[in-house]
């Protein structure tokens, strides 16, 4: 969802720029290297450091970009943490409300990130989730697909410089380190968080597009991370909501879930985070997960795999962990965290009681059931990546460089032509595609069930675009780029109006010349979806959804392109589509792709990085040259009620 605050980036930059001197030093990004002044400046730092602020340089947790002004209670919670805490590092993220992730600017994120720095007494290693760049977390950026459309391309070089994008973007904002790239191998279809997270299913395809994105990063500036240690792609559950197992033997972990992060390693990753699975075969603990695992963490990354970089947990608040810690027991929290850093861990993130995890470290330390020299070692581990980025010399940012560095032309292009090359034909029955280009359109309105739908009769085109929740943006794009090109009649449909909708739909479905489903549906924390009458964890369309696209395949198929705008698995539980196009995403890039494709627009070069059972092998793609067409020159305006297009 768009969330433009003008008024509001004003008042933000007014209270923020003035306090910054003509003369401050600001950060400047170069390729991470740890020169012999940073490192005398950690070995330094570390000798001055009581136990309370060693503790704290191991914890991290998260810091929203859209304050505004540094007495209000929000704020004051983060700056008063870091220094009560003496906290090493912040995780810039935006806030959901109402199951909508509201997005906040890049200014604003730069500005935030400059104030923390200010409250802190060392500099802060500000981290983010930026899977997909800039534009998981902030509006107005280059919207890049999801990893897996990489893997479509078949080509490292493009992750390479996505890679290179999002580390300058983010330097520019003040965020020095991404928790990306993911090297989990997606072996298993119905992995409900992984999913089009990966690059696909193949380990080497996988290690060498991780090695790609580690090379763009570090050269450009920016920590990289590969994760979920060792491994989160076989997996059939949420580590946000459960305890998910791999249950490979060490044979399978070796060839399949190891490669890419061992590939990491040689690469050069600054950080690897470990995932909260359990895995038998190398943790015959069943009370354990990796995180907490001396044999996966110490014995197998550290010593046998030689990783000498920082060693980082997933978010310990995630149910995965917690469901081992009851909330009944003695500081489970404070447990969570000493048995984590015990495991190897250097850093905690994410404690649910921040208090309880700082506490329980220093007691443990204290204690000796952690030692005072594994503190140290990992105190000078963070120390030194602060210093490799130059942070110890200058921690704030240059606001200026943002509308200089945020969204040039050049990458705003790049992310399309890596949606373009990602795109895939998976099955083409000749009947379908191109559609008929049109220079009419027809305007639509909200109806009171939140369905969206056009106005009129007898277009030639139907589309159905299928979503979480239509309140969202998802659709939009895709929707405008449909009605520049023809006359289409389109519906927005969700799980909750469905069920009420079918009858209209399929009349409209039987009358048209062709029928086009977009169906969004893509990994998410800790989602849920009715399937089987059942709140299901799954990365798949709910009972309602699903039965209309039955019956919409039971009616039309002959006529009918379906395309996933995110997990391609989707074909799987519907045998009949007869022409199925593959996206990867559900960013507007991949929307203007998919639209594209439909109206033979462009060459096809997308190929599977995954096998879609009962439907098509890794590496298939059908080849269809682009057509001689011009889009229709329509002016198109929001309709009525819309979202606002990103």
């Amino acid at each position: 969802m768009l969330n433009f605050r003008p008024l509001a980036v004003v008042l933000l930059l007014l209270l923020v720029i003035p306090a910054f001197a003509k003369d401050e030093k600001f950060s400047k990004a170069g390729p991470v290297q740890l020169t012999s002044d940073g490192n005398k400046w950690a070995e330094k730092t570390l000798k001055k450091m009581s136990l309370e602020e060693k503790i704290g340089q191991m914890i991290q947790i998260r810091a929203y970009a859209d304050f505004l002004n540094v007495e209000s209670d929000a704020y004051r919670q983060v700056s008063d943490a870091i220094k009560k805490y003496h906290l090493g590092s912040i995780i810039l993220t935006v806030r959901v409300s109402d199951g909508l992730l509201i997005k906040d600017l890049p200014y604003e994120a730069g500005a935030v990130t400059n104030l923390f720095q200010k409250e802190s007494k060392l500099p802060l290693l500000v981290a983010a989730d930026f899977e997909r760049g800039l534009s998981m977390r902030l509006n107005e950026t280059p919207a890049f697909p999801h990893a897996m459309a990489f893997g479509a391309t078949q080509n490292p070089s493009l992750e390479e410089k996505f890679a290179a994008i999002t580390a300058q973007e983010s330097r520019a904002i003040g965020v020095h380190w991404n928790f990306f790239p993911v090297a989990d191998v997606n072996i298993n279809p119905k992995n409900p968080i992984i999913n089009t997270r990966s690059f696909g299913e193949d380990p080497q395809a996988v290690a060498a597009m991780v090695a790609a994105y580690i090379k763009g990063s570090r050269q450009n500036g920016m920590l990289s991370t590969a994760k979920h240690f060792p491994g989160h792609g076989d997996t059939a559950t949420d580590s946000h909501l459960g305890v998910a197992m791999v249950s490979g033997d060490t044979r399978r972990l070796e060839s399949v879930e190891l490669p890419p992060f061992q590939k990491a390693v040689e690469a050069g990753v600054d950080s690897i985070m470990v995932a909260h699975v359990t895995i038998p075969a190398l943790e015959p603990d069943a009370d354990k997960v990796a995180t907490t695992s001396g044999k996966i963490v110490t014995d197998l990354l550290k010593n046998k795999m030689h990783f000498r970089g920082l060693v980082v947990t997933d978010a310990l608040e995630m149910h995965g962990l917690t469901r081992l810690y009851p909330e009944d027991g003695p500081n489970p929290a404070g447990r969570a965290a000493v048995d984590a850093v015990r495991a190897g861990n250097d850093m905690v993130l994410l404690p649910s009681d921040l208090d309880g995890a700082f506490n329980g470290l220093v007691e443990a330390v204290k204690n000796k059931e952690i030692s005072q020299q594994q503190i140290d070692a990992s105190v000078l581990k963070i120390l030194r990546a602060k210093a490799s980025l130059g942070l110890h010399k200058a921690r704030l940012v240059d606001l200026e460089n943002v509308s200089r560095l945020v969204s040039r032309p050049e990458s705003i292009d790049f992310a399309q032509q890596v949606a373009d090359s990602a795109a895939t034909l998976v099955r083409d029955n000749g009947q379908v595609l191109p559609l008929p280009l049109s220079a009419q359109r027809l305007t639509g309105t909200y109806t009171s069930s939140n369905a969206y739908r056009s106005s009129g009769t007898g277009a030639p085109v139907v589309a159905v675009i299928m979503t979480d929740d239509v309140r969202s943006e998802y659709g939009r794009v895709f929707e405008l780029e449909l009605r520049r090109r023809a006359k289409a009649k389109v519906y927005l449909i969700d799980g909750a109006i469905a069920a009420g909708m079918t009858p209209e739909i399929l009349d409209a479905v039987k009358q048209a010349e062709k029928v086009v489903v977009a169906a969004y549906v893509v990994p998410t924390a800790a989602k849920q979806t009715v399937v089987n009458g059942l709140l299901t964890n799954t990365v798949g369309l709910s009972d309602a959804t699903g039965n209309l696209m039955r019956q919409l395949l039971q009616a039309a198929a002959p006529k009918t392109a379906v395309i996933a705008m995110g997990n391609p698995y989707l074909a799987s539980n519907f045998p009949d589509v007869q022409t199925y196009i593959c996206t990867y995403s559900n960013a507007p890039t991949s929307e203007r792709s998919a639209v594209k494709l439909l109206f033979g627009e462009m060459q096809l070069k997308g190929k599977l990085p995954v096998s879609l059972p009962g439907i098509a092998d890794r590496g298939f793609g059908l080849e269809l040259k682009p057509q001689e067409l011009r889009v229709a020159s329509v002016p198109v305006k929001p309709t009525s009620g819309a979202a606002q297009i990103e």
